[in-house]
């Protein structure tokens, strides 16, 4: 038997301990309405009690589609503490993604916020398992979450029936490679990200956290280990370089989490008046790398401040982490290509093709292994085991170890282009044009060629009144990387197409080029 100390952690053990021991202080702030961990706690009581009348409880499944709502989450822990588990639906995507995973997930409780009342109707109507929904003040949509809870008295908050192998959290991925994949998220990994975030991510004591990007997504990770530390979320739709620097000012903020393309958008559009980034201690940066030259420009703007976070939504974005103090472009360049080391509790090595260990300074596939990857794929026992061989969560990003330990990406297994017989990899190309003064973004990819098979090809935006030179842009290329790395073509646009996670959609931009069932376009 099993030392009792040892197991049997779930979620649901940490959202009521985070909930009970800071009544008085700020839980959650949005706009000018402030809710504090008391009355956290008591609406998290009743709308419990509103989720098991409609019939939730153990094994059963919630949804919800909302922008970012200190209720949404709630929504989230009640389900949790009921023992079901939780599908935040993306704002951004479409009703017919919402439907594929409403359906995939049994959801039968689908909770909408009014601003997608329409979008929650046409849900309701074309899903074969959704029973009822319930409005955030949109009666109707249906009946109103926050008036139903009134109907109830403030209960304790228990643990709930789950245990740490019941599934909490039922994620979908953003869909790049095909359909929306279902991660099937335990109690135990929820537990384990609350022990690693905190270190791994330099997350400050009594944080402050601001967070603009869907708590559907990584945003919403860090949401209980700030509460179990005393801190506050201060929540925003979406972001907003203007609306999202007066909020760090205001707030006081001292953690953050974006995406790269926030952080562009940021630097690309805003200025920083005197003063207003001083509380900023941490900056985590997720979900894509960045290059070393726009790393240089935010610390300008913000600080020494950034840290970056690698991992995945099957590891709950806990795998490695670069220190603000490992961004050192004057003294530790070779680190800003890095992303790090293993954050505490993770395992990371890379394996060759046979799943064997590779020397450091080889390319091979990274490979994780922790508490916080997840049980399976839903639904999917085939894909569960070919991603979860040999007892490793393999990522399918490339990379190498170094002689000091870190970890260097080199890019996606399936962005790899193949021209002329040589292997290139897109981020080596990304780098260089993007530490052109003229380019504010950047995505590499290879289209087909009947000479070289793939042709290298940049897809490039630029600052606002900057011109492009297409031959000097291919010429430092071939000087940097070699000819055969070097863009055969150079297309400029407006604005290069983002996954509703933020990250630079490749798969959108090689649709153009390729035919359907071609090159992994789905």
């Amino acid at each position: 038997m099993a030392h009792p100390s040892l197991t049997d952690l779930t979620y649901g053990d940490l959202v009521v301990e985070a909930l009970s021991r800071f009544p008085d202080r700020d839980a959650f702030v949005r706009d000018d309405r402030r809710m504090t961990y008391a009355h956290a706690a008591d609406l998290l009581s009743r709308i419990q009690q509103v989720l098991a009348g409609h019939g939730i409880g153990r094994g059963a499944a919630v949804g919800a589609l909302s922008p970012n709502e200190p209720e949404t989450w709630l929504v989230q822990a009640a389900s949790y503490l009921l023992g079901a588990h939780y599908t935040g639906l993306h704002p951004l995507a479409s009703v017919e993604d919402h439907v594929t995973v409403c359906d995939d997930a049994g959801i039968t409780v689908l909770v909408v916020h009014r601003d997608h009342a329409a979008a929650g109707a046409a849900i309701a109507a074309r899903s074969s398992t959704v029973r009822h929904v319930l409005s955030m003040g949109d009666d109707d949509l249906g009946p109103d979450l926050l008036t139903l809870a009134d109907r109830y008295p403030s209960r304790p908050l228990r643990r709930g029936p789950a245990t740490e192998d019941d599934i909490s959290w039922l994620t979908y991925t953003g869909g790049t490679t095909g359909a929306p994949k279902g991660v099937a998220v335990p109690h135990r990994a929820m537990a384990a990200l609350c022990e690693a975030l905190p270190v791994g991510w330099s997350m400050p004591r009594s944080a402050r956290y601001l967070v603009g990007s869907p708590i559907t997504h990584a945003g919403g990770l860090p949401i209980l280990p700030v509460l179990l530390g005393g801190g506050t979320v201060v929540l925003q739709h979406g972001f907003d370089p203007g609306r999202w620097l007066h909020a760090v000012e205001s707030e006081h903020i001292s953690f953050a989490f974006v995406v790269p393309t926030m952080l562009y958008k940021l630097l690309d559009h805003a200025t920083r008046p005197s003063g207003t980034t001083a509380s900023l201690e941490t900056v985590v940066y997720g979900a894509a790398p960045m290059s070393p030259t726009r790393i240089a420009e935010t610390q300008e703007l913000l600080g020494p401040v950034l840290v970056q976070a690698y991992g995945q939504t099957e590891s709950l974005a806990m795998g490695t982490s670069l220190r603000a103090d490992e961004h050192d472009p004057r003294h530790r360049p070779d680190l800003l290509t890095s992303c790090g080391r293993p954050v505490p509790g993770t395992r990371v090595t890379v394996l060759d093709e046979e799943d064997q260990p590779v020397p450091d300074g080889t390319v091979g596939q990274l490979c994780l292994r922790s508490r916080a990857v997840m049980n399976a794929y839903w639904g999917r026992p085939d894909l569960t085991t070919e991603t979860l061989s040999s007892g490793w969560l393999h990522t399918g990003d490339l990379g190498y170890r170094d002689d000091h330990g870190y970890f260097h990406l080199v890019d996606r297994t399936k962005d790899l282009i193949i021209t002329g017989g040589f292997n290139v990899y897109p981020k080596e190309i990304e780098d260089v044009i993007a530490a052109r003064p003229e380019i504010s973004g950047v995505a590499v990819i290879g289209v087909p060629d009947d000479r070289w098979g793939e042709a290298v090809t940049a897809v490039v935006t630029v600052r606002p009144g900057a011109e492009l030179d297409q031959a000097a842009l291919i010429a430092d290329v071939r000087a940097r990387k070699g000819s055969h790395q070097a863009p055969k073509t150079v297309e400029r646009v407006a604005e290069l197409p983002t996954t509703v996670v933020g990250k630079i959609d490749k798969k959108a931009l090689r649709r153009r080029y390729w035919a359907e069932g071609e090159r992994g376009v789905h």
